[in-house]
């Protein structure tokens, strides 16, 4: 079933341009959906290296062990990524295991590369058993066509989706030492997000040449500060997959400690892709029709900030009273004492935008109703929240909680 694009979408997509050493292509497996691509096969150049960051789910989906176990060589080589959409090979038992390792030895042939050097992801309807057989002359047409060409991302933002409603793009140039370097970011996710260390699924390729250990620090840390605070519906998945390849074509020479300032420029960039990329998913959230930002500052400390910004955009009478357009700030209070972090009922001060409607415990004195209203009708909405208590803060995104979320979920699998 397809779905009006949300009103938060931007109103164009970026011009992704070619990443050297990286090519793409995408096909029609005909895994769940109709007439359109659900597959995604990525080439990567000898030499490239890879990172990543999964879920904790106790349920995780056999790519994502897959990926766990290929990652846990420490330098080992990246030739390839073939993504799924409409299967999520998740709870699936030996059957999924054994679809994951077809799948890697239909990419691996079709690549030149062993198995092992082939990633995996998959999204998609949990519990279905995923047909691998469906990629066999699949990714060998994708091989064999598989561009450089800005084409290809856009296309590729595009297979990987299920109920998005607009493909998730965006692009950094930045200088790395002596070398000028290019990244790009693919990103889906709509509906049962809510990342813990990870993301719903994303991709980000440089041609910049890093070693292992190092993107997986970038990539760890850039995560907490991106996906991790992102949140739809509170739900997270099983198969959040978020990696990061380097396919060291740049040139650059070599650097391989997090403090050589030759690598701040590159870090802050990968920073703000990934923000970008999980703002993205929140626009996009299912039935969607605003985005709302929640800041918390004067928390204990940064960690309870987190978890409070969190309890705020995760509560549904909260996330309702957005969609309808209702400044009820009680509601944010109920959500910050609930969160189990310190707080002070006296010294908690609230603002939807710029407009303050709560102070020391009670309304706040100068308290506008027909400024805080007009605050709500905005597509986009900032509620602040001061704790008074100390340095801890933290900005977290998510989105309103519409009667169109119900559908497309009481939907999915029909």
């Amino acid at each position: 079933m397809s779905h009006p694009v949300s009103p938060l979408a931007p109103p164009r997509q970026p011009d992704l341009p070619p990443v050297p050493g990286v090519r793409l292509a995408t096909a029609q497996a005909g895994i769940r959906y109709r007439d359109r691509t659900d597959v995604l096969f990525v080439l990567l150049d000898p030499g490239t290296r890879a990172a990543g960051v999964f879920t904790r789910s106790k349920c995780p989906s056999a790519a994502v062990d897959w990926c766990r176990e290929a990652l846990g060589a420490g330098e080992a080589e990246a030739r390839a990524l073939v993504v799924n959409s409409g299967n999520a090979n998740a709870f699936t038992g030996l059957r999924g295991r054994e679809a994951v390792r077809l799948t890697a030895g239909i990419a691996g042939q079709a690549a030149a590369c062993a198995p092992g050097q082939v990633f995996i992801a998959s999204t998609g309807v949990i519990g279905e058993p995923l047909d691998a057989t469906k990629f066999e002359g699949v990714l060998a047409d994708c091989a064999g066509r598989a561009d450089p060409g800005a084409a290809g991302w856009a296309q590729a933002a595009r297979a990987i989706m299920t109920t998005d409603t607009f493909p998730k793009l965006a692009t950094r140039r930045v200088r790395l030492g002596d070398a000028e370097v290019t990244l790009n970011g693919i990103a889906k996710g709509a509906g049962m997000i809510a990342p813990d260390m990870a993301t719903m699924l994303s991709f980000v390729f440089t041609d910049a040449a890093l070693p292992a250990p190092l993107l997986q620090a970038l990539l760890a840390r850039g995560a907490q500060t991106s996906f991790n605070c992102v949140t739809v519906d509170g739900d997270t998945s099983t198969s959040d997959t978020l990696m990061l390849f380097a396919t060291g074509r740049a040139g650059n020479a070599a650097i391989a400690s997090l403090d050589d300032p030759r690598l701040a420029a590159f870090a802050a960039a990968l920073d703000d892709l990934l923000v970008e990329l999980a703002q993205l998913v929140a626009r996009d959230g299912e039935g969607a029709r605003k985005l709302v930002t929640v800041a918390v500052t004067g928390a204990s400390d940064d960690r309870a900030a987190h978890r409070i910004a969190m309890s705020i955009a995760n509560s549904p009478l909260v996330k309702t009273a957005v969609a309808g357009e209702d400044a009820n700030w009680g509601r944010v209070v109920m959500a910050v004492g609930k969160a189990g972090e310190p707080a002070d009922r006296d010294r908690l001060a609230i603002w939807f935008g710029d407009v303050r409607v709560a102070a020391e415990g009670a309304r706040d004195p100068a308290y506008d109703e027909a400024a805080a209203s007009a605050v709500m009708r905005e597509p986009e909405i900032t509620i602040r929240v001061d704790l008074g208590l100390g340095g801890g803060a933290a900005r977290v995104w998510t989105c309103d909680l519409t009667k169109a979320y119900v559908e497309i979920n009481g939907d999915y699998r029909s």
